[in-house]
């Protein structure tokens, strides 16, 4: 676990401290972050990258603890693919109908305050991001840069895989999708990386705990294809009789 942003000092044993900043900003009122802090976010997920790498690590999940970054996400998600906020709008935790309704205003009022450049995507998540998906980010390009496959969890991790990409497209070479969220914006966030997740169970959890149910699969399909006999291999065909 690495602290990138809690709005508070931790002490907590097996945290690591890379804090950038102590929290976001409110988005509505002024820029989540300046820009040398949305890089210095990035920073730290390479390092956090490049640590698991350094240990051995041979695949890579990146989850997250962040408070109300389904709108973060979802206002990222807007500007990088101009779909309409309504679409993209989940109900996160669970919030009520009335909650929902005033989520997109929120979003949206922050869409019109910020007016990002969409083809900035550095402008775009230092405006509207998350620190957590900043270092998610750097994480998935640190990966990609060291050729490690890259197991995306869900509507978060995907639109940080998202701001990853249109950072340094060649990242999505190495992006394998585990799981298809319930929030509606993941959809959207899935088609504009043209991606296709392993499961579909329903989950809104996050911390990457559905890229974590999708390992085995993902496991499984490698080792078929690394140790599995073929029925040449295991001589009930020879060569030149394969009907």
């Amino acid at each position: 676990m690495i602290d990138v942003g809690v709005a508070g000092d931790l002490t907590c044993e097996g945290v690591i401290d890379d804090k950038v900043r102590h929290g976001t900003a409110n988005m509505v009122e002024t820029d989540a972050m300046r820009q040398d802090e949305a890089v210095a976010a990035i920073e730290a997920g390479i390092r956090a990258a490049e640590r698991a790498i350094e240990a051995g690590c041979r695949c890579l999940i990146v989850g997250e603890m962040g408070i109300a970054n389904t709108t973060a996400s979802s206002a990222l998600l807007a500007v990088l693919t101009g779909a309409p906020v309504a679409g993209l709008v989940g109900r996160g935790t669970g919030i009520a109908e009335s909650r929902l309704a005033y989520k997109c205003s929120v979003i949206e009022r922050t869409l019109a305050a910020r007016a990002p450049n969409r083809d900035d995507p550095l402008e775009v998540l230092a405006k509207l991001g998350g620190l957590e998906i900043a270092a998610m980010a750097g994480a998935y390009l640190a990966g990609a840069a060291r050729g490690m496959p890259l197991l995306v969890d869900g509507f978060i991790a995907t639109v940080a895989a998202l701001v990853a990409c249109r950072l340094a497209p060649a990242a999505r070479d190495y992006l394998i999708f585990g799981h298809r969220s319930c929030e509606p914006g993941h959809a959207q966030a899935l088609a504009a990386l043209d991606a296709k997740p392993l499961l579909d169970l329903g989950l809104r959890l996050g911390e990457g705990t559905g890229a974590a149910l999708a390992f085995p699969l993902l496991e499984s399909a490698t080792r078929i294809l690394r140790e599995m006999a073929t029925f040449e291999s295991a001589g009930l065909i020879s060569a030149g009789n394969a009907n």
